[in-house]
């Protein structure tokens, strides 16, 4: 199949790229710049351009070519979508839009996710966008026939990424910094709500499983792993994988978010909702679908990334200080906790 990347070399995408490759699939990114974590794989060829630049531009390189899959990982509100449908109506036959597990009900009425669960987060903006994204994709699907198909991802995770729900995104080796010294490491709530991890090689396998199936037109997936952890069981198994003692304090979200306001929407909108996905739909349609690596080895595989790529060992001393006035007040509200 011809298929089309727009993005290709980030976390999720980058497995799947590869994977696309492997399978011989005739792979183009566009892109508008090299990734230092997840090169572009060969024979794959790369349009450099920047998608939300020059739409005239983009539209005269794309002229001429017809895809039968098409990916945009990176559109995150309604422009972008307008912008696809403009580009990409009649040259494609598979649009596939990467949607988040975000957008479910939050906090849901049970904790099963299937895809027939409401999509409604009043706590983060990002999830609101993305659902706005799906309904209008959705009536482009109705009205015209726009042949999209809707994935939403929970948190995927590889090895540039320790999947933590308190930590710094873009320096994700700050968390495990703090571990190695013996510093206190905030872990919301009292731990025990339930979360999915998915590692992005296994999702690789649902997504592109979808390709050219043309019962998955209009249709929405969630694509995750079965295992169900804790958070307490996560970050333990950190712990233990870096051979170090366990440091955890446990902080209300609601605290949490109130000295950080990004936390409102990930943790409070997302992360500290228990949470499981039946994968059954995924799995009908794609039957060699089934998530190999759990959190003790996928953790484990992040270390040893980490490990051998020292470069990546960046610390984000904004996000410490940060957690820093956290626990003073945590220690302030509980003094008998100090």
């Amino acid at each position: 199949m011809k298929i089309l990347f727009i993005g290709g070399t980030g976390l999720i995408s980058s497995a799947c790229s590869d994977l696309a490759v492997q399978r011989g699939h005739d792979l183009t990114l566009l892109n508008r710049s090299a990734s230092t974590k997840y090169p572009v794989p060969a024979p794959a060829s790369v349009l450099q351009a920047d998608v939300h630049a020059d739409e005239a531009a983009l539209s005269a390189l794309l002229a001429d070519q017809h895809f039968d899959v098409v990916v945009d990982w990176i559109a995150f509100n309604m422009d972008d979508i307008q912008r696809d449908l403009r580009l990409f109506r009649g040259r494609t036959d598979q649009f596939i839009f990467i949607s988040s597990a975000s957008a479910y009900q939050k906090p849901p009425q049970n904790y099963l996710i299937t895809e027939e669960t409401p999509l409604e987060n009043p706590f983060w903006q990002y999830s609101r966008d993305k659902i706005a994204c799906e309904d209008r994709l959705m009536q482009a699907y109705r009205e015209e026939g726009f042949p999209v198909t809707i994935i939403r991802p929970s948190l995927t995770y590889g090895p540039s990424q320790i999947a933590l729900c308190v930590n710094s995104w873009q320096h994700p080796w700050t968390v495990l910094a703090r571990m190695k010294r013996g510093e206190r490491v905030i872990v919301p709530g009292d731990g025990t709500s339930l979360w999915v991890m998915t590692w992005h090689e296994d999702f690789a396998v649902g997504l592109l499983g979808l390709f050219g199936n043309p019962k998955a037109i209009g249709e929405a997936f969630h694509i995750t792993s079965d295992e169900v952890l804790s958070w307490n069981q996560i970050y333990l198994e950190v712990y233990k994988a870096l051979g170090v003692e366990p440091n955890i304090v446990h902080v209300a979200s609601e605290l949490i978010a109130a000295y950080d306001e990004h936390a409102v929407g990930s943790l409070i909108g997302d992360k500290v909702n228990s949470v499981a996905f039946d994968n059954s739909k995924i799995k009908r349609f794609v039957p060699e679908y089934s998530c190999q690596v759990h959190w003790a080895e996928g953790c484990r595989r992040t270390l040893d990334w980490f490990e051998a790529h020292p470069e990546f060992q960046t610390v984000d001393e904004d996000q410490n200080r940060l957690w820093d006035r956290i626990l003073v007040a945590y220690e302030n509200a509980y003094p008998a906790k100090a």
